[in-house]
């Protein structure tokens, strides 16, 4: 009969054996009597390729180790009878585990996978495929933000042959049916898919029995694995197989059952999962003990860690000791190490119980030949009559248990105290214990009785939301919803429910005010602020019918639709066009700066202040003209022409964040609400952070100032962040100028703000990522184990956000965010949209969605295709002619010239498709003919934000940092972290936050006081944003903002670490 364990580590697994290699496999094999044993970890390509050196085929889908790595062990021909069927060496299956770590149903879920393939072509294709969603390289087991549906889903597609496994079920933290982040049902995990799912991994912590109480498992062919992390714990649990040894036969065996004998099984309260507890305080207890003390520790008053016997109680549908008919059998064994120690009153481990185990190999050959088929007679001649009488307990079931819980392993004893004394012939001073069988696991009728009354008692955590969008509006906020005077300003400080505020004043225009929705205008900062404002809105007011005709948008998509259609300059066709400009009249600026200066002299300033030179603002302006397109800029200034008389949309306006506004927007709203019936302006002057905009802190001052009849309410009443958040803060912002700030906070203390220094940016970064994957759950079973006794709440991917004062920041903490397999987003407009073959990109199919945009069309024709410029003149001249876009006309008029036809070609593929296809799918067919480089593979991972092209390309456009989003990969997660500049993070909040203090203040050509106000405004939005937890991380303390918190924050240092060679962190990188 064949022995198979199918799921073990090699030495590339975090925290396994260096000998975890093929060679010592091999050996640790033939020393326990294993037949099949696999690989583990093929998607990690190093490990890949030693298998493909040390490894030799042999019968179908299996592989053998070559004669020239094996390594000398000496094991006893076995006297036993031999399976002539079996091959005389071990043999290996390709095989590897996966973590994944997604949200479902609300809540954070992770399940382990094992996979086993028939070739090393299926492995490199399917870890090719799991490359683009996380990282490989890092860990032999890789942590994925990936579905198990969606997982199983690509595993079905790209080998169909492969064998599914769930992971040891029950384990409390990484399993499908664990009680942290488990499933009730295999249907609420896998969807449409469960029925592919045919075999399930029981774990160390329960037994065939003990699932068997569970009927929805009994289609599925139970599994018993080692999940060894060195190669002497290898068979700690092994499969029984009656096959020929080929892939085909152990798949077939898995998955119908079919040639599966049975099992051999840890005892389960040997496991370190088995019994619930709290390792911390040392308590083990039954589940009925958990109920009645409603799931706490009676100690520390903590969560205790739920054990699986807890677990299948709760989801068993039989008794304890429930048979069934069709179910294979199992055996459950210790290693005999453990029986040498237990026997000899030695430990497993030393040196006098490892010369025993070697003596008996080479006497009586193979472990599990010793454990189960040897009489105990040749094992007493050969080792001893307590070893042979510890083997004979064993086999009979008569052993005592303690049983594992909270990450302790349980321990098995075979003889009571006194007894081994007594054994061998010598007096015992002590009273001998009857030793009878295990008792078995009775199902206490009294504790299921009482499930539901205890679960009533349980008090889960549960964080805090913020009550400012469930309850009633404070006093404050609801004297500004219902004030009647004509111009309003609201000082609304971080976390005081500004947009509650300002939805509620939206609401009351319209349901008691009976104003029409459209005379109301509402003006926000960003894309995302508006929709959110236009959801929120919905759903108070019951659907979208009643909001029919309400204006909600930013400034400028607000003057799109004021004034006539006409194509918007791109900020990438800007500055080629300036450098034509540039070129011609022989000016050394550069194109940026120059841009700079003219966006300066159109929000107010004069030319000469600027350092402009009138002949290139003319000639750009005269540019603009001729091709009959607007710039940014004069999207507003165009606006600020239109007699707001003739639109009514004004006669109640809104404006959010106020204090963000430059002068160009402070004339439209003085413009637009000049006839108004009510200005309602909101804001928080201590987050003005766009001063090199034109934003100005004094806003509310100088509003003061032109309306004098201007009425201002503050609000106070902080509902997002702890206290210990915001003492911080306050502590912070309090050293700019102006009026002692209050917020008062809502929310109980979660955890006060760490500060941890580190010597490199580098070094922090690590820490960071670290520090991410310990706050989800610990990259593994132990570590998760610490991080649940360590936390009072186990955080998703989605919580987390990740702050940085600069992109060159941001970039270095993505690169150790995927190094670490954390799913990430990053938000921003990146460096990628100046790529030359991105913003020709963008430019052809900003072209076909908008003909008469022609510098769309120079831009593309130039960058992606290099076509000469009396060429692209020529297509030029043809689309100004046009109404409309139409292949047969464009092929007609300009195929007779060589070099545009690859551009016709394009245009006549992608024209047909671009307002009816996603962009993603899009952009992917134009890199499958174009080509891609990085630039245009994060074009890629930006375009999956959005449903079609022309809202794809209006938000690269008018877009703000927070409206640009790009994965960090090329798999969609569930869920991932988030990195942006503090910039990009206004009006957001995240349960957790990381904020670097590096690059604060910004360097700047001179000290100003002014500038490093408006660094330290920058800053407090930073801290701001965090509801729960707060981490600031600094490379020294003496920083100006860090010397300013940090006797409000728990300190700590991060340790230093090597950092890489150069190629090495390239590589990284």
């Amino acid at each position: 009969m064949m022995i198979a364990d199918l799921h073990i580590h090699s030495k590339y697994s975090l925290a396994t054996s260096r000998d975890c290699d093929a060679p010592h496999l091999d050996l640790w094999a033939r020393y326990k009597g294993i037949h099949l044993v696999g690989t583990g970890d093929f998607t990690h390509p190093q490990w890949r390729k030693e298998l493909q050196i040390m490894l030799t085929p042999a019968e179908e889908g299996l592989w053998q180790l070559k004669n020239e790595y094996r390594l000398p062990g000496e094991v006893a021909l076995t006297a036993a009878p031999v399976d002539p069927l079996l091959p005389a060496d071990p043999r290996f299956v390709l095989s590897a585990e996966i973590s994944t770590i997604y949200k479902r149903n609300g809540k954070t879920r992770k399940v382990h996978h094992v996979i086993l393939v028939p070739s090393m072509e299926d492995a490199e294709s399917l870890s090719h495929k799991l490359e683009a969603i996380g990282n490989l390289h890092s860990d032999g087991r890789p942590i994925l933000g990936i579905d198990s549906h969606d997982l199983l889903e690509i595993l079905l597609d790209t080998c169909p042959q492969a064998v599914y496994i769930p992971a040891h079920i029950w384990t409390p933290h990484f399993s499908l049916f664990g009680a942290f982040s488990g499933f009730e049902t295999l249907e609420e995990c896998y969807g449409d898919l469960a029925s592919y799912v045919h075999a399930v991994e029981t774990g160390l912590s329960s037994d065939p029995a003990m699932n068997r109480r569970v009927s929805l498992l009994d289609r599925l062919t139970l599994v018993s694995n080692s999940d060894a992390h060195s190669p002497a714990k290898l068979g700690r649990e092994a499969n029984l197989l009656r096959i020929a040894p080929s892939y085909p036969a152990l798949a077939h065996a898995i998955q119908t059952g079919e040639g599966m004998a049975g099992t051999l099984e840890f005892f389960p309260e040997e496991g370190k999962y088995h019994l619930d507890g709290h390792r911390a305080c040392g308590l083990r207890q039954e589940p009925e003990e958990t109920l009645r003390t409603g799931g706490r520790c009676p100690v520390c008053g903590k969560k205790v860690t739920v054990g699986v016997l807890h677990r299948i109680e709760e989801m068993a549908d039989r008794p304890a000791g429930f048979v069934l008919p069709a179910g294979k059998p199992f055996e459950s064994l210790i290693p005999l190490p453990e029986v040498i120690a237990a026997s000899t009153g030695s430990s497993a481990v030393s040196k006098k119980t490892q010369e025993r185990y070697f003596a008996m190999l080479r006497d009586l050959g193979p472990e599990f030949t010793i454990l189960r088929d040897l009489p105990t007679e040749t094992i007493e001649a050969s080792a001893g009559h307590a070893i042979g009488e510890g083997i004979r307990r064993l086999r009979a079931g008569k052993v005592d248990c303690l049983a594992g819980y909270d990450g302790e392993y349980g321990t098995i004893s075979l003889f009571a105290p006194g007894e081994l004394e007594v054994i061998r012939g010598q007096v015992s001073m002590l009273g001998i214990n009857s030793i009878g069988k295990r008792k078995p696991r009775e199902d206490s009728a009294a504790w299921r009785g009482e499930k539901g009354k205890a679960d009533e008692k349980a008090s889960p955590i549960v964080l805090d939301r913020n009550p400012s969008m469930n309850t009633p509006l404070n006093p404050q906020q609801a004297q500004a919803v219902m004030s009647t005077v004509p111009t309003l300003a609201v000082i609304a400080g971080p976390g005081t429910g500004k947009t509650k505020t300002l939805v509620e004043r939206l609401a009351h225009l319209l349901e008691e005010e009976r104003i029409p929705p459209s005379s109301i205008t509402a003006v926000t900062f960003t894309n995302q602020a508006a929709e959110e404002m236009r959801l929120r809105l919905e759903t108070r007011l019951g659907g979208k019918a009643r909001l029919r005709g309400l204006t909600i948008g930013t400034f400028h998509s607000i003057c799109l639709q004021l004034l006539d259609p006409k194509p918007i300059l791109d900020p990438s066709e800007a500055l080629r066009l300036m450098e034509r400009i540039l070129t011609e009249h022989g000016s050394a600026l550069a194109p940026a700066t120059c841009l700079g200066m003219i966006s300066t002299v159109k929000n107010g300033q004069s030319i000469r202040s600027a350092g402009l030179s009138q002949v290139l603002y003319n000639a750009y302006q005269a540019e603009l003209v001729q091709r009959n397109i607007r710039d940014l800029d004069d999207l507003l200034l165009d606006a600020l022409t239109l007699d707001p008389h003739e639109n009514k949309r004004f006669t109640h306006l809104l404006v959010d964040e106020f204090q963000d506004i430059n002068p160009v927007q402070h004339r439209l709203i003085r413009h637009w609400s000049e006839h108004g019936q009510s200005l309602f302006v909101i804001g928080d002057p201590d987050q003005s952070i766009y001063g090199f905009r034109g934003a100005n802190a004094k806003c509310f001052e100088e509003l003061k100032t032109t309306l004098p009849r201007l009425e201002t309410i503050t609000l106070r009443h902080n509902y997002r962040s702890t206290p210990a958040i915001l003492q911080g803060a306050l502590a912070l912002i309090r050293h700019n100028p102006g009026e002692v700030r209050m917020l008062e906070p809502h929310r109980k203390d979660v955890a006060p703000i760490r500060l941890m220094t580190a010597e490199k940016p580098f070094d922090a970064a690590i820490w960071v990522a670290k520090d991410i994957n310990r706050m989800v759950g610990g990259m593994d079973m132990v570590a998760a184990s610490w991080a649940e006794r360590q936390r009072q709440e186990i955080r998703s991917f989605s919580d987390i956000a990740v702050l940085c004062r600069t992109r060159h920041q941001l970039a270095l903490m993505e690169s150790c965010l995927r190094h670490e397999s954390i799913p990430c987003v990053i938000y921003g407009r990146d460096d990628f949209l100046t790529d030359p073959a991105v913003a020709g990109t963008i430019g052809f199919f900003r072209f076909l969605l908008e003909p008469r945009d022609t510098v769309s069309l120079e831009t593309c024709l130039q960058r992606v295709w290099r076509v000469p410029s009396v060429l692209i003149q020529r297509a030029v001249s043809w689309a100004m002619e046009q109404s409309n876009l139409k292949v047969e006309a464009a092929r007609q008029a300009l195929s007779s010239f060589d070099g545009l036809l690859p551009w016709l070609d394009l245009v006549d593929i992608f024209l047909p498709r671009v307002e009816k296809e996603k962009p993603r799918k899009l952009l992917q067919q134009w890199v499958d003919i174009r080509g891609k480089n990085p630039a245009m593979e994060q074009l890629l991972h930006a375009s999956v934000f959005h449903e079609d092209m022309s809202s794809f390309l209006s938000t690269l456009l008018l877009g703000e940092d927070v409206d640009l989003r790009r994965l960090s990969g090329s798999r969609t997660p569930r869920e991932a972290v988030k990195l942006m500049t503090i910039h990009g993070s206004k009006g957001l909040e995240f349960p957790v936050v990381f904020l670097s203090a590096d690059a604060f203040p910004l360097a700047g050509d001179a000290p100003d006081a002014s500038k490093t106000e408006e660094e330290r405004r920058l800053f407090f939005v930073g801290m701001t944003r965090a509801k729960d937890e707060l981490i600031v991380t600094a490379s020294q303390e003496d920083l100006l903002f860090v010397a300013e918190i940090k006797s409000h924050a728990q300190r700590g240092r991060i340790p230093g670490r090597k950092q890489p060679e150069r190629a090495e962190q390239l590589s990284l990188i």
